[in-house]
């Protein structure tokens, strides 16, 4: 496996915990709906439900990594294209919400940030061959 995409996913999953960190400073938790009730599901607390929730996605993400991803196992390329798909959405939605909205919204500091790592992420990942992305 090539240790450049291998670093560009740690890369992205670091730009993960920067931009958690952003919207637990920022109170995401209290300021979008959607992070009310995802984090109301986990504890009466929602402060409490962002940070399990947090350390939850970056423990997936440090486990895709220490495992599949740096194994060069069968699902590293599908993990991998799974997080790009997902922290592009989360950057994309986090600047639509502040464009939208007219200001800084909890996340748009680190939104870029996102975007970058997953855009070099996926560059890497796509110039892989296909061969090299199965090998177990």
């Amino acid at each position: 496996m090539n240790r450049r995409w291998q670093a560009a996913f740690l890369a992205l999953v670091a730009a993960q915990a920067m931009h958690s960190a952003e919207e637990y400073a920022t109170r995401l938790y209290d300021r979008f709906a959607p992070a009310r009730f995802v984090t109301g599901l986990i504890s009466d607390d929602r402060r409490v439900g962002f940070i399990v929730f947090n350390v939850a996605l970056l423990g997936f993400g440090l486990w895709c990594w220490l495992g599949p991803v740096r194994r060069g196992g069968r699902s590293a390329a599908a993990l991998a294209w799974f997080w790009v798909a997902l922290e592009s959405a989360n950057g994309i939605l986090h600047i639509g919400w502040a464009v939208s909205s007219g200001g800084y919204r909890p996340g748009l500091a680190t939104a870029p940030l996102l975007l970058a790592a997953a855009f070099v992420l996926g560059r890497r990942l796509a110039r892989v061959p296909s061969a090299e992305r199965l090998v177990a």
